[in-house]
Protein backbone atom coordinates (compact mmCIF):
# COMPACT_ATOMS: atom_id res chain seq x y z
CA UNK A 1 0.00 0.00 0.00
CA UNK A 2 1.33 3.44 -0.90
CA UNK A 3 1.34 6.43 1.42
CA UNK A 4 -1.35 8.05 -0.75
CA UNK A 5 -3.51 4.93 -0.52
CA UNK A 6 -3.19 4.98 3.27
CA UNK A 7 -4.01 8.71 3.47
CA UNK A 8 -7.08 8.80 1.23
CA UNK A 9 -9.52 6.72 3.35
CA UNK A 10 -9.16 9.16 6.27
CA UNK A 11 -9.45 12.13 3.91
CA UNK A 12 -12.60 10.69 2.30
CA UNK A 13 -14.16 9.90 5.70
CA UNK A 14 -13.49 13.42 6.97
CA UNK A 15 -14.81 14.96 3.76
CA UNK A 16 -18.04 12.97 4.17
CA UNK A 17 -18.48 14.44 7.64
CA UNK A 18 -17.53 17.89 6.35
CA UNK A 19 -20.12 17.61 3.60
CA UNK A 20 -22.75 16.75 6.24
CA UNK A 21 -21.83 19.90 8.18
CA UNK A 22 -21.84 22.10 5.06
CA UNK A 23 -25.25 20.74 4.06
CA UNK A 24 -26.70 22.25 7.26
CA UNK A 25 -25.76 25.78 6.17
CA UNK A 26 -28.71 27.73 4.77
CA UNK A 27 -28.74 30.68 2.41
CA UNK A 28 -30.39 32.69 5.19
CA UNK A 29 -27.33 32.55 7.47
CA UNK A 30 -24.56 33.16 4.91
CA UNK A 31 -24.13 36.77 6.13
CA UNK A 32 -24.21 35.85 9.84
CA UNK A 33 -21.09 36.56 11.88
CA UNK A 34 -20.82 35.97 15.65
CA UNK A 35 -18.27 38.74 16.19
CA UNK A 36 -16.82 41.66 14.19
CA UNK A 37 -13.45 39.85 13.98
CA UNK A 38 -15.07 36.65 12.71
CA UNK A 39 -15.73 35.58 9.15
CA UNK A 40 -19.32 35.42 7.96
CA UNK A 41 -20.86 31.98 7.68
CA UNK A 42 -20.53 32.24 3.90
CA UNK A 43 -16.84 33.12 4.12
CA UNK A 44 -16.14 30.34 6.62
CA UNK A 45 -18.07 27.68 4.69
CA UNK A 46 -16.44 28.79 1.43
CA UNK A 47 -12.99 28.57 3.03
CA UNK A 48 -13.77 25.02 4.11
CA UNK A 49 -15.00 24.15 0.62
CA UNK A 50 -11.87 25.65 -0.95
CA UNK A 51 -9.31 23.82 1.23
CA UNK A 52 -9.37 20.59 -0.83
CA UNK A 53 -8.49 22.75 -3.86
CA UNK A 54 -5.34 23.76 -2.00
CA UNK A 55 -4.66 20.06 -1.48
CA UNK A 56 -4.95 19.41 -5.20
CA UNK A 57 -2.55 22.29 -5.88
CA UNK A 58 -0.16 20.89 -3.26
CA UNK A 59 -0.22 17.55 -5.08
CA UNK A 60 0.65 19.14 -8.42
CA UNK A 61 3.42 21.62 -7.55
CA UNK A 62 6.48 21.60 -5.28
CA UNK A 63 5.95 25.11 -3.94
CA UNK A 64 3.29 27.79 -3.95
CA UNK A 65 3.62 31.53 -3.52
CA UNK A 66 0.28 32.87 -2.28
CA UNK A 67 1.39 36.45 -2.90
CA UNK A 68 3.94 36.31 -5.72
CA UNK A 69 6.06 39.44 -6.12
CA UNK A 70 5.52 39.40 -9.89
CA UNK A 71 1.82 38.60 -10.04
CA UNK A 72 -1.56 38.75 -8.32
CA UNK A 73 -2.09 37.18 -4.90
CA UNK A 74 -4.19 34.06 -4.60
CA UNK A 75 -7.77 35.04 -3.90
CA UNK A 76 -10.41 33.24 -1.92
CA UNK A 77 -13.85 32.93 -3.40
CA UNK A 78 -17.05 33.23 -1.41
CA UNK A 79 -20.05 31.21 -2.52
CA UNK A 80 -23.20 33.21 -3.17
CA UNK A 81 -25.48 30.31 -2.25
CA UNK A 82 -25.40 26.95 -0.54
CA UNK A 83 -25.85 25.26 -3.94
CA UNK A 84 -22.73 27.02 -5.22
CA UNK A 85 -20.88 26.11 -2.01
CA UNK A 86 -21.72 22.42 -2.31
CA UNK A 87 -20.81 22.32 -6.00
CA UNK A 88 -17.39 23.83 -5.25
CA UNK A 89 -16.80 21.49 -2.30
CA UNK A 90 -17.68 18.35 -4.27
CA UNK A 91 -15.49 19.42 -7.21
CA UNK A 92 -12.55 20.26 -4.97
CA UNK A 93 -12.78 17.00 -3.01
CA UNK A 94 -12.88 15.00 -6.25
CA UNK A 95 -9.91 16.96 -7.65
CA UNK A 96 -7.83 16.45 -4.51
CA UNK A 97 -8.70 12.76 -4.30
CA UNK A 98 -7.61 12.23 -7.92
CA UNK A 99 -4.45 14.33 -7.54
CA UNK A 100 -3.31 12.64 -4.32
CA UNK A 101 -4.23 9.17 -5.57
CA UNK A 102 -1.72 9.51 -8.38
CA UNK A 103 1.26 10.37 -6.16
CA UNK A 104 4.13 7.99 -5.50
CA UNK A 105 5.65 7.53 -2.06
CA UNK A 106 8.61 9.62 -3.22
CA UNK A 107 6.27 12.47 -4.17
CA UNK A 108 4.35 12.19 -0.89
CA UNK A 109 7.60 12.45 1.09
CA UNK A 110 9.13 15.23 -1.05
CA UNK A 111 9.60 18.63 0.56
CA UNK A 112 6.89 21.17 -0.22
CA UNK A 113 7.21 24.91 0.38
CA UNK A 114 4.66 27.66 1.00
CA UNK A 115 5.83 31.17 0.18
CA UNK A 116 4.41 34.66 0.42
CA UNK A 117 5.99 37.47 -1.55
CA UNK A 118 8.91 35.20 -2.36
CA UNK A 119 9.61 34.54 1.34
CA UNK A 120 9.40 31.02 2.69
CA UNK A 121 6.65 30.50 5.27
CA UNK A 122 7.38 26.82 5.79
CA UNK A 123 8.77 23.70 4.16
CA UNK A 124 7.67 20.20 5.13
CA UNK A 125 6.98 16.85 3.48
CA UNK A 126 3.98 17.00 1.13
CA UNK A 127 2.15 14.34 3.17
CA UNK A 128 2.52 16.54 6.27
CA UNK A 129 1.02 19.46 4.33
CA UNK A 130 -1.96 17.27 3.41
CA UNK A 131 -2.42 16.22 7.04
CA UNK A 132 -1.89 19.53 8.81
CA UNK A 133 -2.53 22.37 6.38
CA UNK A 134 -5.41 20.71 4.56
CA UNK A 135 -7.13 18.02 6.65
CA UNK A 136 -6.57 19.38 10.16
CA UNK A 137 -7.26 22.89 8.87
CA UNK A 138 -10.62 21.76 7.49
CA UNK A 139 -11.50 19.97 10.74
CA UNK A 140 -10.61 23.11 12.73
CA UNK A 141 -12.88 25.33 10.63
CA UNK A 142 -15.60 22.67 10.50
CA UNK A 143 -15.78 22.88 14.30
CA UNK A 144 -16.10 26.66 14.07
CA UNK A 145 -18.92 26.21 11.58
CA UNK A 146 -20.69 23.96 14.08
CA UNK A 147 -20.70 26.84 16.56
CA UNK A 148 -22.11 29.19 13.91
CA UNK A 149 -24.89 26.67 13.22
CA UNK A 150 -25.66 26.27 16.92
CA UNK A 151 -25.87 30.06 17.35
CA UNK A 152 -28.46 30.12 14.55
CA UNK A 153 -30.52 27.25 16.00
CA UNK A 154 -29.54 24.97 13.13
CA UNK A 155 -29.19 21.35 14.29
CA UNK A 156 -25.52 20.37 14.44
CA UNK A 157 -24.70 16.93 13.06
CA UNK A 158 -22.54 14.57 15.07
CA UNK A 159 -19.06 14.02 13.74
CA UNK A 160 -17.31 11.43 15.92
CA UNK A 161 -20.44 10.45 17.78
CA UNK A 162 -23.88 11.94 18.25
CA UNK A 163 -24.35 15.64 18.84
CA UNK A 164 -26.80 17.10 21.34
CA UNK A 165 -29.23 17.44 18.44
CA UNK A 166 -28.81 13.77 17.49
CA UNK A 167 -29.41 12.75 21.12
CA UNK A 168 -32.67 14.75 21.30
CA UNK A 169 -33.88 13.21 18.06
CA UNK A 170 -33.32 9.67 19.33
Amino acid sequence: MTIAQSYLPEFEREMGMTRTMLERVTDGILDYTPHPKSMTTGQLASHIAQMPEWGAITARVDDLDINPPDGPALESSVAGSVAELMEAFDKNVADMTAAVGGLSDEQMLAQWTLLSGGHELFTMPRVAVFQSMVLSHIIHHRAQLGVYLRMNDVPVPGMYGPSADDEQAG
